[in-house]
């Protein structure tokens, strides 16, 4: 898939865990895995102006286009 999903790299930057940081935006540990491990199919944009709020962050630096 040419969408990949750095979302890992970026909680390992900030130091922030997978469970903190579902509890911080409101969704599951199960959901926030699907979308860390890029088998996730849609991402609301409201989830992801949390993510970027919680690990202070832009958009462009959880999701990039690979060819």
């Amino acid at each position: 898939m040419p969408i990949v999903v750095n979302l890992d790299v970026m909680l390992a930057k900030r130091k922030v865990s997978s469970k903190e940081l579902a509890e911080k935006i409101g969704i599951t540990p199960q959901n926030l895995s699907v979308l860390k491990t890029g088998r996730a199919k849609a991402i609301r944009l409201e989830t992801l102006e949390k993510i970027c709020r919680v690990l202070d962050c832009q958009p462009g630096d959880l999701i990039e286009f690979r060819e």
